[in-house]
Parts: structure tokens; sequence; C-alpha cells
């Protein structure tokens, strides 16, 4: 057996034991895809490699409602940011709707999720932002935009979508 056919037997079972020790629930692999569609601040869709349309939830924030204050400069922003682009979809979960959630960033930029918190349009979602790792960050980010008076931090008592969702009802 050659040197490089047991390396390539050795990274197999590597990525073998790994796979085992992972969970069952563990997040699909990252991908790029293409922006095709805007359905708000926080909920884009994306064109993947097999051409299939995939709707995604960006991770541990919340954008206001369309019909909010800076709801439709919060969609404005992210068309902007990604419509048309090629962007890389880091999947953490899928929703109770079937929507990839997701770390969503343009190559060589910062990640929406966070970037949307730091211009003041979107909110650390607290009831679906578990990981500490990014949700400590985006927490800072917010403080950062609320300290700044950025975007709906202009307002003097901007109302969560959450809160704002429950008094439509």
């Amino acid at each position: 057996m050659s040197i490089i056919q047991r390396l390539s037997s050795i990274v197999n079972i590597s990525l073998a034991i790994v796979a085992l020790a992972l969970p069952a629930s563990a997040a699909p692999p990252s991908y790029q895809a293409r922006v095709v569609s805007i359905a708000d601040g926080d909920t884009i869709t994306v064109l993947d490699a097999d051409n299939r349309q995939v709707k995604i939830r960006l991770y541990g924030i919340d954008c206001p409602e369309k019909r909010q204050p800076y709801g439709t400069r919060a969609r404005q922003a992210t068309a902007d940011a990604v419509m048309g682009k090629t962007v890389n979809v880091h999947p953490i979960d899928t929703d109770r709707y079937g929507r990839t959630v997701a770390l969503v960033a343009v190559p060589g930029r910062e990640m929406l999720n966070g970037w949307l918190v730091k211009e003041g349009l979107a909110w650390v979602y607290p009831q679906f932002c578990r990981r500490a790792d990014i949700c400590d960050r985006l927490r800072e980010l917010e403080r950062a935009a609320k300290e700044g008076k950025k975007g709906l931090w202009q307002d003097k008592e901007p109302v969560e979508p959450w809160v704002w969702r429950k008094g439509k009802r």
C-alpha cells in the first residue's frame, strides 16, 4: 500500500469518527447560493447549486415588520446588501415553517445578521438566539447601535417585532 493510500485511509477513518461524534441534528454544511428574493429584512430566498429555492430566516435576529417603523428600511437594506448576489449560507437549524435558519454573508464581508443589528435595523431575538458564541456578539452590536441611536434606536420607545405581532392579533 502506497503512502497516499495509507493517508487516504487514515483521513477516511478520521472523518467517519468525527461524523459519528456529531449529533444527529447537526446542521448541514455551509454552501454558496444566489439571492433571488427578499421577503422582509430577516427572510430571503436563495437558489442553491441544484437550482432549488431555499427560504432562509436569518439566525438570532428579528427585523421590524413591514408595517412597523423601520420595517421597509430593514427590507431595503437587506435587498441592497444581498439581492442578486452570491452569499455564503451557514445553516444552524430549521424553523417550524420549514425555513433554513442561518447566518448569511456576502463573501469577504461581515454576516448580514450582525450588520442589520449594528445598523439598528434588527433586534437580537432572545427566544431564538441560543448559541452563546453568536448571540453574545449580536448583543454587543445591539448595545452599540442603541447607544449610538442608530436606526430604530432613534425612536423613544421602539417596539420589538415579537411584541408588535402579538398586539396585532
